[in-house]
């Protein structure tokens, strides 16, 4: 496996920590390993994106911020809305071309989406970083947000991520509410529902380290399933 697709049931859930786990933990395993996100939306006011500055930080093989992430939009909201603020067009083709030159480098490349699977980059015509992910034929690991809600999200991403011919390799529990009820009998309905394995249960915490996150990830069975 050369690459792996990183989508969530939602935004704010954790896509880009579960990222950047999976790259730390790779890179501890000695591979050579590669974040990428092909849209970003949100700049700070130097002109940066956090996600792409946490990805860039957990590679371990030298790669500009523009490698990394292609495309950067200065709105924080949904990218088709952000490249029309611009005036910008994000294109619907040379994705896989841009994941390649980095394949090309590392073991295995961690492509990061933005939102949901099925978050749009154009209505007219109407394309997405679904068609991204199917662009890159890459298993998808999918994060899920654990809070009221998540099962519905779940369910409906994994049969999303099927109906494009993608494999849904594991997924990621993050416990982004700690307020919620009955959490662990929702993973456990999680862990029955979803025909994937569980790739990792993230704890909630005020102050999660990079160091916590990977220790919650099942690194056996990461490195296993990607072991060619």
């Amino acid at each position: 496996m050369s690459g792996i697709f990183v989508t969530g049931t939602d935004t704010g859930v954790g896509k880009t920590l579960v990222s950047v786990a999976l790259l730390r933990l790779l890179s501890e395993q000695g591979l050579r390993v590669v974040g990428f996100k092909p849209v970003a939306a949100g700049l700070d006011k130097t002109g940066q994106n956090e996600d792409i500055e946490a990805l860039q930080a957990a590679s371990n093989i030298r790669v500009s911020r523009q490698q990394v992430g292609p495309y950067q939009l200065q709105a924080a909201c949904a990218p088709h809305l952000a490249a029309q603020m611009q005036g910008v067009s994000l294109p619907s083709e040379g994705w896989r071309e841009r994941a390649l030159a980095l394949q090309s480098r590392a073991d295995v490349v961690i492509a990061e989406g933005a939102g949901g699977f099925c978050v749009p980059l154009s209505l007219t015509p109407r394309w997405g970083l679904d068609d991204v992910a199917a662009d890159l034929q890459w298993p998808v690991v999918l994060v899920i947000g654990l809070r009221l809600g998540c099962l519905n999200h779940a369910l409906l991403t994994a049969q999303a991520i099927a109906a494009r011919g993608l494999s849904l390799a594991g997924w990621v529990c993050n416990r982004i509410d700690p307020h919620m009820l009955w959490a662990d009998e929702n993973l456990a309905s999680l862990k029955a529902l979803l025909a994937a394995p569980c790739w990792g249960d993230i704890p909630w915490m005020p102050a999660l380290s990079k160091a916590q996150a990977v220790a919650a990830l099942d690194g056996a069975l990461i490195v296993n399933t990607l072991r060619p």
